[in-house]
């Protein structure tokens, strides 16, 4: 029997509310854990070094720091932790998110019914699982 992968995931927005409803979101699921909360990009930054994630849903607007710079910043030290933009926003901030790394963008108002599925696939993009015939080798 093949386990589920256990995911580290580090929220980052700059609305506590926002924080504790994705919070909820991903609760219920056994083989994820929220690993930290960021209230801006910059507390987004250095968490991930520091935490080590799997996944980072991270807010477009927050102050000090962007999500779209924070993005930059955290794909270009840890390529292998994949982001998940959050935005109220339909606009070129969404694609400047994209163009910053992030691997999707989700509607502020779809994100806690969506973000389970969205944590799958962006995990997914950056780990592939490996075919029967791969041999997995220990980093």
């Amino acid at each position: 029997m093949v386990q589920a992968l256990h995911i580290r995931v580090l929220l980052a927005d700059d609305q506590a509310m926002v924080r504790q409803a994705l919070r909820s979101a991903l609760q219920d699921y056994p083989n994820i854990e929220v690993v930290g909360e960021a209230s801006n990009g910059e507390e987004a930054v250095a968490a991930a070094s520091k935490l080590f994630p799997s996944v980072i849903v991270m807010d477009i607007s927050m102050s000090q720091m962007d999500g779209i710079v924070a993005t930059r910043l955290i794909k270009a030290q840890h390529p292998q932790i994949a982001v998940i933009g959050l935005s109220v926003h339909r606009d070129h901030q969404v694609e400047a998110m994209q163009q910053a790394g992030a691997f999707e963008v989700l509607a502020k108002d779809k994100a806690v019914t969506e973000l389970y599925s969205a944590v799958q696939r962006a995990l997914a993009s950056i780990q592939p699982v490996p075919s029967s015939g791969d041999t997995a080798v220990a980093a």
